[in-house]
């Protein structure tokens, strides 16, 4: 075990390693960051003294290891634009999209588990059919088009909930639907296969054989097993809601780091991208990490395929 922790944590390093030095280099393709901050109608004078304020006349190795120094010591610069420091910007804004992201992926678990249970045990009836119907229409609808239809109809017709702002539990709702239907059906699709792949095994035939109630044999054999791919794969889609929360933030007008991550790109703020990248990403490998070792200790068998 201690060697797959360990193996396990050298690659999530490399990952994060490797992540951290494209969000910094993968940035200043997207043009001059010295011009963005003195504007288009600046001298080059003018130009020339912004580089030189921000270090950005140094060559770009140099200033990425500087970066990645500071980054690691939770000093990611001040922001060109707002002229505060990024490591305050995300403390602020950091909650909202980790709230939002933690609501989607329960919501999508709470929908996808159920229903993957229920095409399982009903398989190849109009409970399966039904079933897999709600998870294609959750991978077909866009995301955006499907918030902006629950705005129209809860929001501006019914009444019944905010459609913007984060001041109370009633705004979280409708985004929390909106990103965490996205994420139900590949869970959904994946607790239907693992369901059905126990529910053929040996040693459910054999509880069967002894008389078990079939609610101690779904839900205390054959889901328990069913269950280890998705906790993977649930700590996976978390990684992807954080980063992929920009669209559903800027729609509903939350002030997470999604919605600071679309302006800052509108504004060429490079430190706030760079460490909006460098932080969701963090989380990301963080997450597959611990559901590798947590799927470890569920499952002996991958210790020795990891």
């Amino acid at each position: 075990m201690l060697r797959y922790v360990i193996r396990r944590f050298l690659l999530a390093l490399l990952t994060l390693i490797t992540v951290s030095a494209l969000a910094f280099f993968m940035t200043w393709l997207s043009g001059d960051p010295a011009l963005a901050i003195a504007g288009d109608t600046a001298s080059a004078e003018d130009i020339a003294a912004v580089r030189d304020h921000y270090g950005l006349d140094r060559p770009i190795v140099a200033q990425y290891f500087s970066w990645a120094g500071r980054a690691l010591r939770g000093d990611f610069g001040v922001s060109y634009h707002f002229d505060l420091p990024v490591s305050e910007m995300l403390a602020t804004r950091l909650p909202v999209t980790m709230t939002l992201g933690a609501a989607s992926i329960l919501f999508a678990l709470a929908l996808a588990i159920p229903l993957g249970v229920l095409a399982a045990v009903y398989n190849n009836t109009i409970i399966d059919r039904a079933a897999l119907t709600i998870a294609v229409l959750g991978q077909a609808i866009p995301t955006f088009w499907f918030a902006l239809m629950m705005m129209i109809l809860f929001g501006i017709t019914l009444r019944w909930l905010p459609i913007s702002g984060g001041g109370s539990w009633a705004h979280y709702v409708m985004p929390t639907i909106a990103l965490g239907y996205f994420a139900t059906p590949v869970l959904m699709r994946l607790t239907r296969a693992g369901m059905l792949e126990a529910l053929e095994s040996d040693y459910i035939r054999t509880a069967r054989a002894y008389g078990l109630p079939i609610r101690s044999i779904l839900f205390r054999h054959a889901l328990r097993n069913a269950l280890i791919p998705v906790v993977a794969l649930a700590a996976v889609q978390f990684g992807f809601m954080l980063g992929g929360s920009i669209v559903i933030e800027t729609v509903f007008s939350l002030p997470g780091i999604g919605w600071l991550g679309y302006d800052a790109i509108l504004r060429g703020d490079l430190p706030v991208v760079q460490a909006i990248l460098l932080v969701v990403a963090g989380f990301y490998v963080i997450l597959t990490f611990l559901a590798d070792l947590l799927n470890a200790a569920l499952d002996p068998r991958m210790r020795s395929a990891g």
